[in-house]
């Protein structure tokens, strides 16, 4: 099980619920297109959230550290279902510390972060917005500038492709 989950079900226990938890040559570019007012999800961690798919739940924001590394989430959750857990739909993150050198320096970390298979992950390489990014289908990492990275989570089950790679398109810095 990954960290994050493991550490968002921490956290959501103790609020009293409960959670479930090589390349390809080409790059393609992915932007997003104009959100609608409802879609606009504000700011963190000084980074612009413009564009979230349709039948997300309700937000909840997360700070922690991990290796001299600084996340900051942002979780949308839907549920109860009839057993009372929460299904964690969507996830948008900064992360933040010397180690994150380029993508490479993410990816090695977040194989570490995410106790990954070294050279199992199967990443695609892919522009979001202007940032080199790698994909794998429910979740896009991409680096921003030395020690500036960030990273979209989807439900695979429920959310597609586009619409992880859409949502981190409209997750960037905000403008200066």
């Amino acid at each position: 099980m990954r960290r994050i989950v493991t550490g968002s079900a921490v956290v959501l226990a103790a609020l009293g619920l409960s959670a479930t938890a090589d390349a390809a040559p080409a790059s393609p570019t992915y932007s997003a297109v104009s959100p609608s007012t409802e879609q606009k999800a504000g700011t963190l961690d000084g980074f612009v959230i413009e564009n979230l798919p349709d039948g997300i739940g309700s937000p909840s924001d997360f700070e922690y550290e991990w290796e001299d590394v600084s996340f900051h989430s942002r979780v949308w959750e839907t549920g109860p279902d009839p057993e009372g857990a929460f299904k964690v739909d969507l996830t948008v993150k900064t992360i933040r510390g010397d180690k994150i050198t380029d993508l490479e320096a993410l990816k090695d970390f977040l194989v570490e972060y995410e106790e990954k298979e070294p050279g199992s992950w199967q990443l695609t390489p892919v522009k979001v917005g202007g940032y080199d990014a790698l994909f794998a289908g429910d979740e896009v990492f991409y680096f921003v500038e030395p020690g500036v990275a960030a990273e979209v989570t989807i439900d695979h089950e429920r959310f597609t492709d586009e619409d992880v790679l859409d949502t981190a398109a409209g997750f960037r810095p905000e403008p200066a």
